[in-house]
């Protein structure tokens, strides 16, 4: 679940101790994919089986079986796979670590937070990186065990973080360009204005006038930001609106077509089969 801007809502932790530990399958999730989201915790994810396709920021990352990814603070990202692919992972406030007042926090983790780093891939193959999945291991263990010891997670929390600095560059990085702040909040207002209409007729002419761009400008941004075209983004918007009403609601298939901004129902139906690859009628009688 997410808010206007795609800032996930879900509490991760408590305010006493921001820290939770998720395993996951991708493909279980709608669309087989945990879609576009962003919050202000980092976020470590491991691949303990199968092959994700990880959409972070502009680039696209393809992660196998042992292979991990570091995900910063405010960095929009999407998981995909194509089958069973199974991800524990943790996300935590950096302030679990140490106090923004504190000289660690200014020296080894504001640095990081701050940079133009989106995130940063683990490889088994690689010594260095080998320490740090071993460790990430190390704080899944922690987690499925019968008695979870916060001060051992913090403890293995902290050397993590040490190592993640040690193993950054962050003189490569140049900062975060004012243009590209400026994309991102033309792409943020687009998607508001679809999330907000996606039950009327919307043109690809209507999106782009929202932010006073072209046609063409708005496909680039779209397409470079988030690898999927405005009518695509908007069409699977509507099928996942459609999806919840078909669970939550005893309106007809039609009914709900026309609801969620699709004129013909034939059609409605064949774009949900292809995304969920069950007929509307079987995914009610699934979910139900």
């Amino acid at each position: 679940m997410t808010d206007e801007s795609l800032r996930e809502m879900v509490h991760h932790g408590s305010e006493e101790y921001p820290f939770q530990y998720y395993l996951e399958d991708i493909w279980q999730f709608d669309f087989h994919c945990i879609d576009w989201h962003w919050h202000p915790e980092v976020e470590f994810v491991f691949i303990e089986k199968g092959t994700a396709e990880f959409l972070i920021g502009n680039s696209r990352y393809i992660l196998k079986e042992g292979m991990g990814i570091f995900i910063n603070s405010q960095v929009i990202h999407r998981f995909e796979a194509a089958e069973s692919a199974v991800i524990p992972n943790i996300v935590f406030s950096p302030l679990l670590l140490s106090s923004e007042e504190s000289l660690v926090y200014r020296k080894y983790i504001q640095p990081v937070l701050h940079s133009s780093v989106e995130c940063f891939m683990l490889s088994p193959d690689k010594p260095e990186q080998k320490r740090i999945l071993n460790t990430l291991v190390s704080v899944f263990e922690i987690q499925e065990s019968d008695h979870v010891c916060e001060i051992k997670t913090v403890e293995l929390l902290l050397k993590l973080w040490g190592m993640l600095y040690e193993n950054l560059d962050l003189n490569e990085h140049i900062s975060t360009s004012r243009s590209s702040v400026q994309t991102q909040a033309k792409l943020q207002i687009m998607m508001q204005y679809i999330h907000k209409n996606y039950p009327y007729p919307i043109s690809l002419e209507d999106i782009a006038d929202t932010v006073a761009l072209s046609k063409s400008s708005v496909l680039n941004i779209f397409h470079k930001n988030i690898h999927i075209s405005p009518v695509s983004y908007l069409v699977n918007y509507r099928l996942k609106r459609a999806a919840k009403l078909l669970v939550t609601t005893q309106n007809s298939v039609s009914f709900i077509a026309r609801d969620t901004g699709f004129e013909n129902t034939g059609y409605f139906c064949r774009k949900f089969k292809e995304i969920f690859h069950l007929t509307p009628s079987e995914y009610r009688k699934l979910h139900k």
